[in-house]
């Protein structure tokens, strides 16, 4: 297992992160059965949401925690502030009702890393800023950061952060994997991949600011589902969603030199496109959804798969 340090956390965090969204509240045994795996392999980090399954997914991930006294083992990303069908919500006001929520429904003190879930750019930073301080301050979250918020902003925060003596943003969490989106799966939604999203990870690793991205192998395009022959095939709306936003020719291409080089190794393609993110300058945090224990095994053992970088300009169609 790989890992780094977070400031303000006062322990290793596991760059494979556990995600936490397909959770069903009925079915716990199973969530909690990924959750040993994922431990057992060394991992330490689970990523949700405020959102997600309406708290339930939280309470969840709570009660296996605090189920198996794994708390200061355990590093909690929790996320605040997502949008509603009404409205956009990244205030003070809602950033601290959802921080309120999620502690009470994880059942502990403090949040390890809280991350809000989206940005409003029509929203003045300052004000933001000052209200995850406090927060901090205050003993209720460790470290901070943002999700789809583009460099620009998170470089405004942190200016802010800096002339006000406040904590800055530590943490990015935009898209990234080795497929480059179509479009956005959902509405304002940053993704970092590819050329495009050369500068705003450059950003981030100059100025001290973590990666930690979702979708990273983009949106399931490479479980080898998905062919060029079968795209009007899929009914779930996941897998739609990932034809809409993945599938064209050249992550297709993509796809195929990514199945080449696993043959070469003796391995998966999952292996090869979570290792391709591994092995970015950035020292990335992977977010993975996995919901079986093979899969857990599957994204650990990506973490020790090393690619050259004539390996990684190949598998990018440069070369």
């Amino acid at each position: 297992m790989l890992y780094s340090n977070i400031p303000g956390i006062d322990k290793p965090v596991s760059r494979l992160v556990q995600g936490t969204m397909w959770i069903d509240a009925k079915a716990l045994d199973t969530a909690f059965a990924v959750f040993d795996a994922f431990y057992a392999a060394g991992g330490n980090c689970l990523d949700t949401a405020h959102l997600y399954g309406d708290g339930d997914n939280e309470r969840a991930v709570g009660q296996w925690i605090n189920e198996r006294g794994l708390r200061d083992e355990i590093v909690i990303l929790g996320k605040g502030a997502h949008q509603s069908e009404d409205r956009k919500r990244v205030t003070p006001y809602d950033i601290q009702s959802d921080l309120h929520d999620s502690l009470a429904r994880f059942k502990v003190d403090s949040i390890d890393l809280y991350v809000l879930h989206k940005d409003d750019p029509e929203e003045p930073v300052g004000p933001i800023v000052e209200t995850l301080h406090a927060a901090k301050e205050a003993g209720q979250i460790d470290a901070y950061g943002g999700s789809s918020w583009s460099a620009e902003r998170l470089r405004e925060a942190n200016e802010y952060a800096a002339a006000h003596g406040l904590t800055p943003f530590v943490v990015s969490s935009p898209q990234f994997s080795l497929a480059i989106q179509k479009e956005p799966p959902w509405p304002d939604c940053i993704s970092v991949s590819g050329p495009a999203g050369e500068a705003a990870r450059a950003w981030c690793r100059e100025n001290g600011v973590t990666l930690f991205v979702w979708s990273s192998l983009a949106g399931g395009f490479f479980s080898g589902r998905f062919r060029r022959d079968n795209l009007d095939t899929f009914t779930d709306s996941y897998d739609q969603l990932a034809v809409k936003v993945y599938c064209e020719e050249g992550n297709f291409q993509r796809h195929d030199r990514v199945q080449e080089l696993a043959a070469d190794k003796g391995v998966t393609v999952p292996h090869i496109a979570l290792a391709y993110v591994y092995n970015q300058p950035e020292g990335i945090h992977a977010l993975s959804g996995a919901r079986t224990t093979d899969e857990v095994h599957v994204n650990v053992e990506a973490c020790e798969i090393e690619l050259s970088e004539e390996e990684i300009t190949y598998l990018e169609l440069k070369g």
